[in-house]
């Protein structure tokens, strides 16, 4: 859909309110010539509890064997 500039000013919330409900983008013409595009907004998802920690926890193979580091409590402190 296209519309003046004129008109989008006289209309514009009208006009943001119908581009967000019927996800149709609407172009802005001066003198005959587009210069801005009204497009709907991305929904974003909101992230689910499930698997949102992927790729940031990483796996030890064996947690009970040591692993070579010095504790102070191998000192006898």
């Amino acid at each position: 859909m296209t519309i003046s500039a004129a008109r989008f000013k006289a209309e514009c919330l009208k006009l943001m309110d119908q581009v967000n409900e019927t996800h149709v983008s609407l172009t802005i013409t001066k003198r005959g010539k587009p210069v801005a595009r009204l497009v709907p907004a991305a929904q974003e998802k909101p992230a689910g509890f499930i698997g949102h920690l992927r790729g940031l926890v990483t796996e030890e193979q064996d947690i009970v064997e040591p692993v070579g580091e010095k504790w102070n409590a191998d000192h006898g402190y």
